[in-house]
């Protein structure tokens, strides 16, 4: 059993809201509703204080609250079961496709995978009515095992404001193979990002563990002790002293959450526009400046290594000027 203490600020507070706000920060990936959490309470899979109470009782400062870790995930993965995406008319930029892949040049303000609050207008929903997209490892299961699930073969992710080239398996072999390389750390992502002040160094390395906010289940942190490990390379292009900012090429070695973004606001240089992590706005720039440019890998099937790279968005290339 997982169990933390109820902190003053969340005293008063209902035991439900109080568990589902901090699973939501402790456990991000699962998508947790508050459905699944009232459940809990009433089946007394989630107690306070040792005990069994009703999914209205109000908690007070010191309270423990245990959870049962193990069936929240198999709740959570039912739930997530019965969202089956909907294929939906969506424009998609598509700069290269074979019977393997598709690779993608995301557009900044596209969520990529259905989640809380987005279960339309995504990627996949986009994919999903692309017809060069559903292929047989697409098609419904017929195990037992398994329910009739659509299988979006998503690699990696972007960021809803991040724009840039994404890759996407089309086939089973291609996404064990290409989650393989992303995991061993062999798939190279490079960014273009701008950030606030002048940078001194023309390279350098992040090496800060990230984990997610406890507080705020938006962000991510810098945690020395419980984080995970996140290693973040760049290079400086230019500095732009007048208007205060340096134009940056980054290659992530990790791929953590916010990655780029957390590491460069905890060293003193947030990405213009990112207000979320305390980056400056900007005038004509309504997100943060932070593209994806390429991505070099090996192909699934040709067993060779290939790159693909996208333009600069203008809201971008305006710092180049």
């Amino acid at each position: 059993m997982y169990n933390f203490e109820v902190m003053l600020e969340d005293a008063g507070k209902r035991i439900d809201n109080v568990s589902l706000k901090h699973l939501a920060g402790v456990k991000p990936e699962l998508e947790i509703s508050r459905t699944i959490v009232q459940g809990m309470i009433e089946k007394g899979e989630i107690l306070l204080n040792g005990k069994m109470a009703k999914v209205g009782h109000k908690v007070n400062t010191g309270d423990k609250i245990e959870i049962d870790l193990e069936k929240l995930e198999t709740e959570s993965l039912a739930e997530r079961d019965k969202k089956i995406p909907r294929a939906e008319k969506l424009p998609l930029n598509i700069i290269y496709e074979d019977k393997d892949i598709l690779v993608i040049n995301k557009p900044a303000g596209m969520v990529v995978h259905p989640a809380c609050g987005n279960y339309s207008g995504t990627l996949v929903n986009a994919l999903l009515n692309y017809k060069g997209f559903l292929t047989e490892f697409n098609e419904p299961r017929e195990t037992k095992d398994e329910k009739h699930v659509l299988r979006p073969g998503i690699v990696h992710r972007l960021d809803k404001d991040t724009s840039g080239v994404m890759l996407v398996a089309k086939t089973g072999v291609a996404l064990r193979k290409l989650s393989s390389q992303l995991k061993n750390r062999t798939i190279t992502k490079k960014y273009i990002a701008v950030a606030k002040g002048i940078i001194s160094l023309d390279e350098g390395i992040i090496d800060l563990p990230v984990n997610h906010d406890k507080k705020n289940r938006m962000k991510m942190v810098i945690d020395r002790y419980d984080g995970k490990e996140a290693v973040t390379h760049y290079k400086v292009i230019s500095r732009n002293k007048e208007k205060n900012f340096t134009i940056l090429e980054v290659v992530p070695k990790t791929g953590r959450t916010h990655q780029i973004r957390i590491h460069f606001s905890h060293i003193g240089h947030p990405i213009l526009g990112d207000v979320l992590y305390n980056g400056p706005v900007v005038q004509g720039l309504s997100r943060q400046a932070l593209h994806a440019k390429s991505i070099s890998f090996i192909h699934p099937s040709k067993n060779k290594e290939v790159e693909f790279s996208v333009e600069i968005p203008s809201d971008i290339k305006q710092f180049f000027a």
